[in-house]
């Protein structure tokens, strides 16, 4: 009876497992229709259009640069003087260009103790305020350090630690570098964070890893599977990072492949992510999708000033811009054979006020200029980000009366007004918003100001009040004598 039971319950289980998963095909198909490439989410999750943000101005390939064709080209990079560094993998080179997007150098070898050596596969690149070039190089499973000069500085190998496994291999895939010249890789095939190098290229430790997340059905699958079948299934393990980028103050950004989780985060010095995730709906990329496509696949970003930050979907060749609060400002580009779209995006950067998005597959870079409405809206958020009020206001409130759509800009409308002390105003903004968090919080002062302007009129009111009440008690109790001391006497 026993047996039976927990078949019968087992069997109710899987059709309920497979009626929860066609319903959510189902939702999920009919929420994907009537996506266009500029679009926005609302607050109750809907597609909203947008105007476009950016649009695509230009094209530059290998053959526009006079030195052959791109081969599959991994990584980008912009420095603070506005070269691009673009990583030729197929090519085992490294492509520099100036701000205008022409050829500056094409760094294919340098010198190793008097040996002439060159990259194997590499795939990514970072370049510091120094000018000093990191190369993941990542067929000699190594990292390459150059100066600004294309000069060796010194080599990255595979550390030999008791903590990694006997077979390890370092394969570094892409890398970042901080102020202090510390080196985060992330290197294939581990699982246990992003490598981190000293100055000297020495391994000191792993920093921000991905915590293990399970499906809940996979989850489900596990708790009703015998023992021998849990001892044939897939090994949990958490999921490895895509790409990083690092911003001024050191914060790394880093993107991921979990599909549950949080595939966007920002990790302080100790690894623990502080991203903020107060918009509607948590950085992730596209919130409504088929099943077929799934959801997006984040592999790599870029973090700009103000704490902007944009990443790029490899699904939909899309690319999701944020503000530092965590709300979606647009949505740009796309998967097809048009200019603005993309075969296999692969890389993002930005160039002053444009983006570069790198197609591995096309061997090409498409340039995109900002329009009016994207203008606006950046300088919106920077202006709120750099404490000018004011200014904010009204650009948002521009940015409005180009899309009224845009729920998030209400918000902003309402912390300027906030920052200000116009707290009823703002609770109007903070309203239309759908903001309770900051409505609860202008609320509050608005009651605060209300009670200290009234307060002391109100306690002035009330003293006098007292005190006029205790005034007539002793006229009304002195009269009650005075009467009682007549009647005597007439007596």
């Amino acid at each position: 009876m026993m047996r039976i039971w927990r078949r019968s319950v087992r069997s109710f289980l899987c059709l309920l497992i497979v009626g929860l998963v066609l319903c959510s095909i189902h939702v999920e198909q009919v929420a994907a229709q009537g996506v266009s490439d500029t679009y926005n989410y609302s607050y109750s999750g809907t597609t909203v259009d947008s105007p476009a943000a950016y649009k695509a101005t230009l094209i530059v390939d290998g053959e526009d640069l006079r030195i052959g064709a791109l081969n599959e080209p991994s990584d980008i990079f912009v420095n603070e003087e506005g070269e691009v560094y673009v990583v030729d993998t197929g090519n085992n080179r490294i492509v520099v260009l100036n701000e205008q997007l022409e050829l500056v150098h094409v760094i294919d070898t340098f010198m190793n103790q008097e040996k002439k050596e060159g990259f194997n596969n590499p795939q990514g690149i970072f370049v510091d305020e120094l000018n000093h070039i990191y190369i993941a190089d990542t067929g000699n499973k190594r990292v390459v350090h150059l100066n600004e000069n294309y000069e060796l500085m010194k080599v990255v190998d595979s550390p030999q630690l008791e903590v990694l496994k006997e077979d390890f291999e370092f394969t570094p895939v892409h890398l970042v570098v901080d102020k202090a010249q510390r080196i985060y890789v992330m290197a294939s095939g581990v699982f246990d964070g992003f490598m981190e190098f000293n100055a000297d290229g020495e391994f000191t430790t792993f920093i921000g890893a991905n915590r293990v997340r399970v499906s809940p059905i996979e989850l489900l699958w596990k708790r009703l599977s015998t023992k021998a079948q849990r001892s044939r299934m897939v090994q949990f393990i958490p999921t490895e990072f895509t790409n990083l980028d690092i911003n001024d103050e050191g914060f790394i950004y880093a993107t991921n492949g979990d599909e549950w989780g949080d595939t966007i985060k920002k990790l302080n010095a100790q690894g623990t992510d502080i991203l903020r995730r107060e918009g509607y709906f948590s950085p992730r990329g596209d919130e409504r999708y088929s099943q077929k496509d799934g959801p997006s696949r984040l592999i790599d970003l870029d973090v700009w000033d103000s704490e902007i930050y944009s990443v790029l979907d490899s699904k939909k060749g899309r690319i999701f811009t944020y503000n530092g609060d965590g709300h979606l400002m647009y949505v740009f580009g796309g998967i097809g054979n048009t200019m603005g779209e993309f075969v296999t995006p692969i890389a993002i950067e930005r160039i002053g006020n444009h983006f570069l998005v790198l197609d591995k597959s096309l061997a090409e870079i498409t340039v995109f200029e900002e329009t009016n409405y994207g203008r606006t809206l950046n300088e919106a958020v920077k202006s709120y980000y750099s404490g000018d009020e004011e200014k904010a206001y009204h650009l948002y409130q521009e940015t409005i009366n180009m899309n009224a759509n845009l729920d998030f800009a209400y918000i902003g409308i309402g912390k300027a007004l906030y920052r200000q002390g116009q707290y009823n105003e703002a609770m109007n903004f903070f309203k239309e918003g759908k903001d309770q968090k900051n409505y609860s919080k202008a609320f509050i002062l608005q009651r605060k100001e209300i009670l200290r302007a009234y307060f002391p009129v109100g306690m002035t009111s009330i003293l006098i009040l007292v005190l006029l009440w205790v005034i007539l008690g002793r006229i009304r109790k002195v009269r009650r004598l005075r009467g009682g001391n007549s009647i005597d006497i007439v007596e």
